[in-house]
């Protein structure tokens, strides 16, 4: 399986991430590493993730900021 993030910025515009294009064999392997590297994320001007299956969307927007 592909699984990726889709990156978006503050204005819901789809943008690049600052960490590179992450591709992941499995969904478990995608939500560790956005787990990890959410603040990387943030600070790099990404506001929101979407979890994707190749081009099928999973779930997202996810925010990263804390609630």
């Amino acid at each position: 399986m592909d699984w990726n993030w889709k990156y978006t910025d503050a204005s819901g515009a789809q943008v690049v991430s600052p960490l590179g294009d992450q591709r992941f064999p499995t969904q478990a392997d995608a939500e560790t590493w956005v787990g990890e590297t959410w603040q990387d994320l943030l600070e790099g001007g990404i506001e929101a993730v979407t979890l994707r299956e190749r081009d099928r969307e999973v779930y997202g927007p996810m925010g990263l900021r804390p609630e």
